[in-house]
């Protein structure tokens, strides 16, 4: 039986005294107050939970939860089919996956200003522990949830076993990679952007009607909770999604497409206001805040998202999540590729904001992890697409930024990070590949290496070795590995070695493709680099 601990009441009055999304929104669906007896469930006899359940930002002791309310996901209007009514949803949190011996119980509200979704972060919990989780709104209890905490600060853990992946178009393909990862034994899921593309899907490449809802481009909040729904009505997401708890940041199709700071791509008369695009990124960001299992340290203000943040796996490990598009300056010459751009290396040219710069470099002085996990959403490393002797790169990732790169990676080795390793999306493609200090000069020394995950569905079926992917192999000699198929990357990381394993799927545009891993590549405590495994 759900059986929940009498909580403290929240008045009706002061609630909507301060309404909106301001204060008591806030601490009604994260927790921080407790939820009163008298805003039940409205819609009897609907399940409230089509979107599943989630977990997130794991910590020693605890873990944020999450689900959103939506009897009706598909709403034109964004309320998935809930009245403009504040809703009570307890919690249980158990050691076993009966919930007999449970060790957390509560309640909080699901709001309207926050989409009816709730964030309860759970504390008290032991370090490095599994835990089932799952909820309740008048007689509706939700799916089960498995979670896990990670290892005490202080620990020293054997291994670490994750996977990272990005980049899944709902039109280009099925979600078969999540089936997979779901039955793959992860302490963690990171994911690297591209969670949702803002374009209209009328067409795709699923073959299957969609709505006329669905086709128009995302611009308000209405849409982008639509286009969340559509995406995380998938079974495999949802699946992949309760069975690990995941670490998330966002790219660009959250929002539009190579945006960077208040520039919308499509800003091309230089004295346009900004502000109508600031407009959607704030109907962008609390929709992403609304869909995904974040802390209230991430509930956006307005346009503006804390989203870079450093979590730890024990000694092991340090987990540094960056934020590459709220403080970036415009690419360089255009966001295309150029091979006679000399803005690209122009000094003080910044993809990261000073003050997050500031704040990755600390980090390295100040971390006394062995390997050091960069997650960043577009390649850090050169991408030279011309194998004779010009240098012609993509603008758009850290090749349009490469004073502030040079910088970072210096920094890397100067202040002693152990094992440099990058995690990567974006690209479409599978990359293993060395850093180097500074890719102008041929005699850089590599300090340290990046591993660049496909697409979930973006881009179709994919091949093997592509015609480009050849083009890089021959550009690139700091490139070992290239591939094109969809899937993601299961990581491996123990005290000596960190081996990537490039799962793939011959095709996405039929559902049900089996999985194998394609290559595995290894980086060695201490010797910076990739290698074959």
């Amino acid at each position: 039986m759900f059986v929940v601990v009498p909580a403290v009441s929240v008045s009706r009055r002061r609630f909507l005294v301060v309404g909106g999304t301001g204060a008591a929104a806030v601490l009604l669906g994260t927790g921080t107050s407790t939820a009163a007896s008298t805003f039940p469930y409205p819609v009897t006899g609907v399940n409230p939970f089509t979107l599943g359940v989630a977990s997130g930002d794991p910590l020693p002791d605890g873990v944020v939860l999450w689900t959103r309310l939506a009897p009706d996901p598909f709403t034109p209007d964004g309320t998935a089919g809930m009245p403009a009514v504040p809703v009570r949803v307890e919690y249980e949190v158990a050691m076993d996956e009966r919930f007999r011996s449970v060790v957390r119980r509560g309640s909080v509200v699901a709001t309207p200003e926050l989409g009816h979704s709730v964030h309860p972060e759970i504390r008290g919990l032991a370090p490095d522990h599994d835990y089932f989780y799952r909820f309740r709104t008048g007689d509706e209890i939700s799916p089960v949830g498995r979670t896990r905490t990670t290892p005490a600060a202080h620990a020293n853990p054997r291994e670490l076993t994750f996977a990272f992946a990005s980049c899944q178009a709902w039109q280009d393909g099925y979600y078969t990679a999540y089936e997979h990862m779901a039955a793959e034994d992860l302490d963690f899921v990171v994911h690297l952007g591209d969670y949702i593309y803002e374009s209209g899907v009328a067409n795709n490449r699923r073959g299957v009607a969609v709505d006329a809802r669905f086709h128009t481009e995302t611009f308000d909040l209405a849409r982008y909770r639509l286009q969340y729904a559509l995406y995380k009505a998938e079974e495999p997401l949802q699946k992949a999604h309760a069975r690990f708890p995941w670490i998330m940041t966002i790219d660009d199709h959250e929002v539009e497409n190579n945006w960077a700071g208040d520039i919308s791509q499509a800003d091309t008369e230089p004295d346009q206001d900004p502000a109508v695009f600031r407009q959607r990124r704030a109907a962008a960001f609390q929709a992403m805040y609304e869909n995904m299992p974040l802390r209230q340290a991430q509930l956006p203000s307005g346009p503006d998202v804390l989203l870079h943040r450093r979590l730890t796996y024990g000694q092991l490990a340090d987990i540094t999540m960056l934020d590459t598009r709220q403080y970036r300056d415009d690419q360089p010459c255009g966001d295309g590729s150029s091979a006679t751009c000399t803005d690209r290396s122009a000094p003080g040219r910044t993809i990261l904001g000073t003050e997050q710069r500031e704040w990755l470099l600390n980090g390295f002085s100040g971390s006394r992890a062995r390997w050091q996990i960069l997650g960043n959403q577009a390649p850090m490393g050169q991408t030279d697409r011309d194998p004779g002797p010009d240098t012609n790169v993509f603008l758009d990732p850290w090749d349009g930024y490469v004073a502030e790169r040079n910088q970072v990676l210096t920094a890397a080795r100067d202040r002693g990070v152990r094992n440099l390793v990058v995690i990567t999306g974006d690209r479409h493609q599978n990359y293993a590949w060395d850093l180097k200090q500074d890719y102008a000069d041929p005699d850089s020394p590599t300090v340290g290496s990046e591993f660049v995950g496909t697409s979930v569905s973006s881009g179709g079926d994919g091949a093997d070795i592509t015609a480009e992917a050849r083009r890089f192999l021959d550009a690139n000699p700091h490139m070992k590995f290239i591939n094109t198929q969809r899937g993601y990357v299961r990581v491996h990381v123990d005290q000596e070695r960190w081996r990537s394993d490039f799962r793939v799927l011959p095709y996405v545009t039929t559902a049900g493709a089996p999985i194998s891993t394609r290559a595995s590549y290894i980086v060695e405590d201490r010797h910076p680099g990739v290698q074959e495994a």
